[in-house]
C-alpha cells in the first residue's frame, strides 16, 4: 500500500490539484454495491456516486453481466465507415427516452466532449446557412459545462474554475445566475433580463447554453423550471438555438428521468454523460433535432468534423443499453422520492448550525451551503472518519448517492454532513 501511494504521489496528477498532490488521495481497493474499501481495510459509504455517475451501485450484477457478455463479443471496432448493434440500440433508446423532438444522436467520450459537440453543432448550424456573425453562447452565471476548451467558456466566468483562462477562451454573453428554488415563485424582473438579453445579442448569437433546473459544479444551485419555458419560447422567437446540458441531471436525479420534463420543453441540442453507463465506463451523448442536422447536411463543409477514436465504443454501449434496462420499470422513481425524503429530514438540523447559509434538496442530491469555503482536508477527515466518501468543493458539503443507498446508509451520510458543518463552522 505504503509503496502504490508513493508512485503515486510521483507520477499521477490527480484532477483539481497540484503536481505532485498536496493531500495524499485515498486508496481505494475495491468497490461493492454503494461501499468502497480502502487499502487499509476501511469502509466508506460513497455518498457521491463516484461523481454521480454510479447510480446502481459498484459491481451490479446485470451491468457486469452486460460488460462480460460483450467483451466475448468485441471489445472496441471504430465507428468510422462500421457500426454494431449495442450502439444503434442505445442510440434508439436515447431518442425514446429524451424530449420528444430529439432525433439524432452523437456519441462522444465524456460529458465535456459531448458539451464541445454541442456547441459545434451549433456554431456549423449557422455556418451553414451562410449567417456567419453568429458566433456567440449566452449562459447565465454560476454554470458549468466541462473542462474542455469551449465548454470552458460557458462556464462562471467570475466563481468558475476557469477564470485563468479569460482573454483567451470566447468570451461569450452572460447573464445572471436564475433566482435560487425549485418552487420559488417566478421573478418577473428576472424573465425580462433573459428575454432583453436574448433580443439585444440575437443577431450575434449561436445558442443559448444553460444547465437545466440544477446548476451542477457551478454551485449546486436549483432553479424554477419555468425559466426554461421562457429561454425555449424567446430563443425560438428569435432564431436562436437552445442546448440543455443534462450530464449531471439525466437519468433519474433531480426525480424526472431528464430535468428537461419539469419544463416541458424540447432543446435543439442535449448533452447527457455521467450516469449513460451507471459508472463502468466513460460514455456521453450528443442529441440533435432535424433542423440542426439538416442546417448542418447543407453547409458547404456537410459533415460534422468530430471523430473520437472510442465513439460508440460497443463495451460502453452495451453497458449504457443494460443500465437504462435497469431504469425502465420506473422503480427509480419511487428510490429518489425515498432518498428525498431522507435527505430532507436528516438534513434539516444542519439549518440550526451557525455559518449554515442554506440547506436544500432537490431529488436525489442534498446540499448544506457555508458561509466559508472548505477545509478540504478537515472535511475529509471529518467525513471519513464517519465512515461516509463525500467530496466538498468551494463552500459546499454535498451529497448525489446511488440510489439503491439504503435509508440507514442516507442516515449516516447526513449525519456526517451535518458533523461536518458543525466543525468547518466551529
Amino acid at each position: 500500500m505504503h509503496e502504490l501511494l508513493r508512485l503515486d504521489t510521483r507520477h499521477v496528477w490527480h484532477p483539481y490539484g497540484p503536481m505532485p498532490a498536496t493531500v495524499p488521495p485515498l486508496l481505494v481497493e475495491e468497490a461493492s454495491g454503494v461501499r468502497l474499501r480502502l487499502a487499509d481495510g476501511t469502509e466508506l459509504i460513497d455518498g457521491m456516486s463516484s461523481w454521480w455517475a454510479v447510480v446502481h451501485g459498484h459491481r451490479h450484477p446485470v451491468l457486469d453481466a452486460a460488460l462480460r457478455e460483450q467483451a466475448g463479443r468485441m471489445s472496441h471496432v471504430m465507428f468510422g465507415g462500421l457500426t454494431h448493434e449495442p450502439a444503434i440500440r442505445l442510440a434508439t433508446n436515447l431518442v425514446d427516452l429524451t424530449p420528444d423532438g430529439l432525433e439524432h444522436v452523437f456519441l462522444c467520450d465524456s460529458g465535456s466532449v459531448s458539451v464541445e459537440v454541442a456547441l459545434k453543432m451549433c456554431l456549423q448550424y449557422w455556418r451553414s446557412l451562410g449567417r456567419t456573425k453568429k458566433t456567440r453562447m449566452l449562459t447565465w452565471r454560476g454554470g458549468y459545462h466541462g473542462d474542455t476548451f469551449h465548454p470552458m467558456s460557458v462556464c462562471d466566468p467570475e466563481g468558475g474554475m476557469h477564470a485563468l483562462w479569460r482573454g483567451v477562451l470566447p468570451e461569450q454573453v452572460f447573464v445572471p445566475e436564475p433566482p435560487p428554488g425549485f418552487d420559488a415563485p417566478v421573478d418577473q424582473s428576472y424573465v425580462d433580463v433573459l428575454v432583453r438579453a436574448v433580443e439585444e445579442h440575437a443577431d450575434e448569437l449561436a445558442a443559448v447554453v444553460v444547465e437545466p433546473v440544477v446548476q451542477g459544479a457551478g454551485g449546486m444551485r436549483f432553479h424554477n423550471p419555468d425559466y426554461l419555458r421562457v429561454l425555449r419560447e424567446v430563443t425560438e422567437r428569435h432564431d436562436v438555438l437552445l442546448v440543455f446540458d443534462e450530464i449531471a441531471t439525466g437519468f433519474g436525479r433531480t426525480g424526472a428521468f431528464f430535468a428537461a420534463e419539469h419544463a416541458g420543453v424540447t432543446p435543439d441540442v442535449f448533452c447527457v454523460g455521467k450516469a449513460l453507463t451507471g459508472g463502468y465506463l466513460t460514455m456521453a451523448a450528443t442529441l440533435c433535432t432535424p433542423r440542426v442536422a439538416d442546417g448542418i447536411s447543407r453547409g458547404e463543409v456537410p459533415v460534422l468534423a468530430h471523430g473520437p477514436t472510442f465513439m460508440g465504443n460497443p463495451l460502453a454501449a452495451a453497458v449504457a443499453n443494460a443500465s437504462i434496462g435497469l431504469l425502465a420499470d420506473g422503480s427509480w422513481r419511487d428510490e429518489v422520492r425515498r432518498i428525498e425524503r431522507a435527505l430532507t429530514e436528516g438534513l434539516a438540523p444542519a439549518a440550526e448550525v451557525p455559518g449554515v447559509l442554506d440547506v436544500r434538496v432537490l431529488g436525489a442530491i442534498g446540499v448544506v451551503q457555508l458561509d466559508r469555503p472548505v477545509d478540504m482536508a478537515v472535511a475529509t477527515e471529518t467525513l471519513t472518519s464517519r465512515g461516509v466518501w463525500l467530496r466538498p468543493f468551494r463552500d459546499l458539503v454535498y451529497t448525489m448517492p446511488p440510489y439503491v443507498t439504503s435509508d440507514a446508509d442516507l442516515a449516516l451520510v447526513t449525519e456526517a454532513m451535518v458533523a461536518t458543518a458543525r466543525v468547518l463552522t466551529a
